[in-house]
């Protein structure tokens, strides 16, 4: 893993489409309105908290790169934006995390009732506004990877605890979970500019692979990333029960040491600071990190590859940038 924080900056990777993802912002906050007066109070909070917005900015990198000025960019990256938030909420409930992106989750404040149904109106709102536009190619790819990613989520409740998981039956929860989505996002983006559908494929190879080396990143960065970065617990993701990539290369490496030391983290839900340095050390004797670091590094490589088939360009140059920066994420 890097050391330190990568020269590469999200703002200066997104300044080209800096206004495209302002307008989404604005579209979310519009569309999130409602006579209910829940719903905008619950919308304005999860705005407040931040995140990236690394797949709307994808799909709208992905549309300059297709030559697309359109305003239909901003709708469909709000759309993904809704998606993806009604993952999280619903994740929240499914995990029990208490902490979302450093401030309290949503159903830790308001309850696991009201926030089923917020993630049910976010995904019925994204389908809504989707429909508004009249691209039933569209719409008919967002919601396959919709259902992918709640398969992602019954798969994971399936192998949640589960030790013995598998690396590739790891890789099949990342796929669904996150892959999936980045794929689309990028797919979206070049056929609102026309583009050829070996382009498209190019595209969606991008994103996909991206996606999974985002979410790798994001596994590792609960044993290598400080608490006050993160924006949730070290350790939140063994604790609950969720074996990742490096616990999985530990396990292949020190199955007995190891394993009875995630098992009882797994079973009994909490970690000890003695038990996490321990888990630690075991994952750098054993190169664990390391190992899904190249992975992830793989990954990225794959992703830009993908962008070959387009001719040099600010926004190719901008897609190609984005791998490094998942790469050197610290949060």
């Amino acid at each position: 893993m890097p050391d330190t924080e990568s020269a590469v900056d999200l703002t200066q990777i997104f300044e080209p489409i800096r206004d495209d993802l302002q307008a989404v912002e604005h579209e979310y906050a519009r569309q999130i309105q409602s006579r209910v007066e829940l719903i905008p109070q619950i919308g304005k909070y999860i705005q407040r908290s931040g995140g990236k917005r690394v797949r709307p900015a994808v799909l709208l990198m992905a549309s300059r790169l297709a030559a697309y000025r359109g305003e239909q960019a901003v709708v469909f990256a709000s759309v993904v934006e809704f998606i993806h938030t009604a993952t999280l909420v619903h994740d929240d409930i499914i995990d029990d995390a208490e902490v979302r992106r450093g401030q309290q989750a949503v159903h830790s404040r308001w309850g696991n009732e009201i926030t089923v149904l917020l993630g049910d109106y976010l995904y019925i709102k994204s389908m809504g506004m989707a429909l508004s536009q009249d691209s039933l190619e569209l719409v008919r790819l967002l919601c396959d990877v919709a259902l992918r990613m709640i398969e992602g989520e019954l798969f994971q409740l399936t192998k949640t605890g589960d030790v013995a998981i598998t690396e590739d039956e790891h890789f099949d929860l990342i796929r669904r979970k996150t892959a999936y989505l980045f794929g689309g996002c990028a797919e979206i983006g070049g056929r609102l500019g026309g583009v050829s559908e070996a382009e498209a494929k190019a595209l969606r190879e991008y994103g996909f692979n991206l996606g999974v080396a985002f979410q790798l990143i994001d596994d590792l960065l609960d044993y290598t990333a400080a608490e006050s970065e993160l924006g949730k617990p070290i350790g939140s993701d063994l604790r609950e029960g969720k074996v990742t990539l490096p616990v999985i290369y530990l396990l292949q490496r020190d199955g007995k040491v190891a394993g009875d030391l995630v098992r009882r983290i797994v079973e009994t839900g909490a970690v000890s600071p003695d038990e996490w340095r321990e888990l630690r050390l075991l994952m750098t004797q054993h190169r664990a990190i390391d190992s899904a670091y190249d992975k992830a590094r793989a990954c990225a490589a794959t992703a830009r590859e993908h962008l070959g088939v387009f001719p040099p360009s600010p926004e190719r140059d901008a897609l190609m940038v984005l791998p490094d920066y998942v790469l050197a994420r610290e949060r």
